[in-house]
């Protein structure tokens, strides 16, 4: 800059005025430019009060306190004598938020997304905010793979200092995986490394699965996958040096190549323990799960080490490290694992700790803790401990933490940190089976009421040929002891599967007792007593055989039984299980009333995990009835076979005896029914379990009271199925085709039902 611009710059500044006020007395405060804000914000933000002495310090102080609060635009102090003007313009607040093209959301998603941001109608608006905005849409359509999603931020002013938002969205397509590419595989072929991922190049599934839409979160979970494979077969030394991800100049299509050193394969040559074991080497040596001369595999390395510090844990050890250390000998590529062992110290449970159960009460998690405060800290109690909460259903996590207590090193507080769901629900809808067409039904459920535990419900089923009416409650800790206690009040009304709507039917009504005595954590046993009246109400096709029990013992008939029954659950899930067993019994003995009988009910399932993708199944399912005291067997007690849950391929319930006069299928006293299933992830699904294929095999019948059971009297069928866990509720569809069939056997190939199961 020369010398005459210097000059008259410092001219200029010279008839500037100061800024500078002297400090005084503040006489009053008042506040200029509000339109919409209380006064009372301003003045519980400003950093002095009338009678308080002013400087130029607390007036910077003040106007950064009322720009922090976000609701100006501009925020000035100006003086008038011993009178401060605080003189503000606020942000114009935002009147409406508008989507227009959105069809990959709905916009309720999307405006909790924004509000998350801070932008909601009635809040502040700015531009930065609108930026924000923008960047927190296109993070919600990159996380569903639609990269080439724009925004476009129109703000339009309205009346009262107001603006209407409208974000206008191209959504284009998602980003479809065109290449998965491995480099540096030499053992395992890409094709066989590729089965390991979720994410895949696409199929004619993929509508559904959208398996081929990258999300990063995905592939860190196929990295995994991929490490793993290698690892629990030998690959010790195993990495994956790099992963590109590649996309189109159009965003449309990405490419994902992975860089991966494989390494030599090992084979384990011993495993060696050293450190202090308290005295018990032997113990710990059995839960050794490395195997000497099998190929290094890191997950039985990884249940070695879990097992030995769960069995420190169970002696109070709550602090023990165990390492597995790795001698490397790469010259004959054999490898020996140390595990090196520090039991720590002994810790005691001082207290447990409960949090997160908002709704549910304390006591209903604590009985549930096998546990003790003032106990030795005990891993597998704990655990245990933490199964049984989470198996209550009432939670979405359920974690434990171990808190060391400052001063007291042998003692350890517990913290139970539970995330409670919804427990209650109320349903009405229709279902549709291939037997019994449209059934509506209505539920009111409570698993967990008023946090208590307790189990309460109302179900109404109207279908065709089974309308049921339930009420039920059970009290899951009826003692101390955890016995539970269920009282259920019932109507049926069933009604031939073959005949018409004119045609006799089955009411039957009554309530009923029961309790659960748990045996171990997985068995329970049941003793109850039902009191039921049955009712055979006339109308066409009305068998000869119940037109004679009704004279014999009257339309309606009256029976007390008494029940007992067990139950095995030890299957990894419910709804979709791979793994365990699932065996019940159940006994019904009619001890007084009109109609004495005994009637006995035993299953038994299987499931294989046979691999990741592939399980066997099998089920057993065998039924016994016997008139008591000379009379017969009540005819409404009967088995029946036939049909999905049995024997698919055949119309459902007619196979077994059938009326001599009506041909009506009347079922039997015994039942014997055996199933098979190899099931597999549905073709183009990749491993979603939700979406699976099987293969099938039923034998099964009824046989008559006078019938002796013959297995050469079995009929049998063979198909393939599809089971979806759809928003309706378990979907099973299957093909079967009778492989073993006699005369006048009727058949229906195709079956399908919303709920069904096995």
């Amino acid at each position: 800059m020369n010398p005459a611009a210097l000059t008259l710059l410092a001219s200029a500044m010279a008839c500037l005025p100061s800024w500078a006020v002297d400090p005084f007395t503040v006489r009053d405060i008042r506040v200029e430019g509000l339109q919409r804000i209380e006064p009372g914000t301003v003045f519980a933000s400003l950093p002095f009060r009338v009678g308080d002495q002013y400087t130029d310090d607390k007036g910077a102080s003040g106007i950064r306190a009322l720009f922090a609060l976000g609701l100006f635009k501009d925020v000035r102090l100006e003086t008038q004598g011993d009178v401060l003007v605080v003189v503000v313009e606020e942000r114009p607040s935002v009147a409406a938020v508008e989507f227009i093209g959105l069809k990959e959301f709905d916009k309720d998603v999307l405006s909790k997304a924004l509000k998350e941001v801070g932008l909601a109608e009635g809040r502040p608006y700015d531009k930065a905010l609108a930026d924000k905005a923008e960047q927190e849409l296109k993070r919600q359509y990159i996380s569903r793979s639609l990269y080439a999603a724009e925004v476009v931020t129109t703000a339009t002013p309205i009346d009262r200092n107001r603006v209407n938002l409208t974000f206008t969205i191209t959504e284009g397509g998602p980003a479809k995986i065109a290449k998965i590419e491995l480099v540096g595989n030499k053992t395992f072929s890409t094709d066989t490394l590729r089965d390991q991922f979720n994410l895949d190049t696409g199929g004619w599934m993929s509508w559904y699965t959208k398996s081929n839409r990258y999300s990063r979160t995905k592939l860190n979970g196929d990295l995994e996958a991929l490490r793993s494979y290698y690892l629990s077969r030998g690959f010790l030394e195993f990495r994956i040096e790099s992963t590109q991800v590649a996309m189109s100049p159009d965003k449309q299509e990405m490419a994902i190549t992975i860089n991966v050193t494989e390494g030599e394969r090992f084979v384990v040559s011993g495993v060696k323990l050293e450190g202090n074991y308290l005295d018990k080497e032997d113990e710990f040596k059995s839960l050794v799960k490395i195997v000497s001369g099998q190929p290094y595999n890191a997950e039985t390395v990884a249940e070695t080490t879990k097992a030995f510090t769960d069995y420190f844990g169970k002696f109070g050890f709550a602090f023990a490290r165990v390492d597995a250390k790795p001698i490397i000998d790469r010259q004959n590529n054999r490898v020996q694992f140390v595990l090196q062992a520090e039991p720590s110290r002994r810790a005691y449970v001082r207290r447990i700790l409960v949090a997160g159960n908002n709704r549910t009460r304390d006591e209903v998690i604590r009985r549930e803790f096998r546990q003790l405060e003032s106990a030795w800290y005990d891993g597998d109690k704990i655990n245990l401990s933490r199964d049984r909460v989470n198996r209550l259903g009432y939670f979405t996590d359920v974690n434990v933490d171990t808190q060391e207590i400052s001063g007291a090193p042998d003692q350890v507080d517990l913290l139970f940190s539970v995330t409670e769901k919804p427990t209650g629900s109320i349903s009405l809808g229709a279902g549709f089976s291939s037997t019994e067409k449209i059934a509506l039904t209505f539920g009111i459920q409570q698993e967990n009421a008023f946090g208590s535990g307790n189990y309460l419900a109302l179900q109404v089923n109207t279908s065709k040929y089974n309308r049921n009416y339930v009420v039920s409650t059970t009290d899951p800790y009826f003692t101390q002891n955890g016995i539970s206690r269920s009282f259920d009040l019932f109507h049926r009304t069933t009604r031939p599967y073959l005949g018409d709507l004119n045609s006799y039917s089955l009411v039957n009504s009554g309530l009923g007792l029961r309790f659960g005595v748990p045996i171990t954590e997985t068995d329970r046993v049941f003793v109850g007593a039902n009191l039921e009246q049955t009712q055979i109400v006339a109308g066409t096709n009305l068998p000869t055989e119940y037109a004679n029990y009704a004279l014999k013992f009257g339309s309606k008939s009256t029976a007390i039984p008494l029940t007992l029954g067990w139950a095995h659950d030890a299957r990894d899930s419910a709804l979709v299980p791979t793994k365990g067993s699932l065996q019940s019994f159940t006994a019904d003995v009619s001890v007084a009333g009109d109609v004495r009988y005994a009637r006995t009910n035993y299953k038994y399932q299987q499931y294989i995990p046979l691999s990741k993708k592939y399980t066997f199944a099998f089920n057993t399912d065998l039924g016994w009835g016997q008139g008591l005291n000379g009379q017969d067997y009540p005819l409404f007690k009967n088995f029946y076979v036939g049909g999905l849950g049995s024997v698919r391929g055949f119309e459902q319930s007619t196979l077994g005896p059938k009326s001599s006069t009506t041909g009506i299928y009347l079922g039997g006293p015994k039942k014997v029914v055996f199933n098979a299933e190899f099931i597999t992830p549905f073709p183009g699904a990749g491993n979603d379990k939700t979406l699976r294929m099987f293969a099938f095999t039923d034998v099964g019948k009824a046989f008559g009271q006078d019938e002796k059971v013959s297995f050469g009297e079995l009929r049998a069928s063979a198909g393939i199925g599809l089971s979806w866990i759809s928003p309706m509720g378990p979907l099973r569809f299957s093909y079967g085709v009778p492989i073993r069939q006699q005369t006048g056997d009727r058949i229906q190939k195709l079956q399908f039902q919303i709920g069904t199961s096995f």
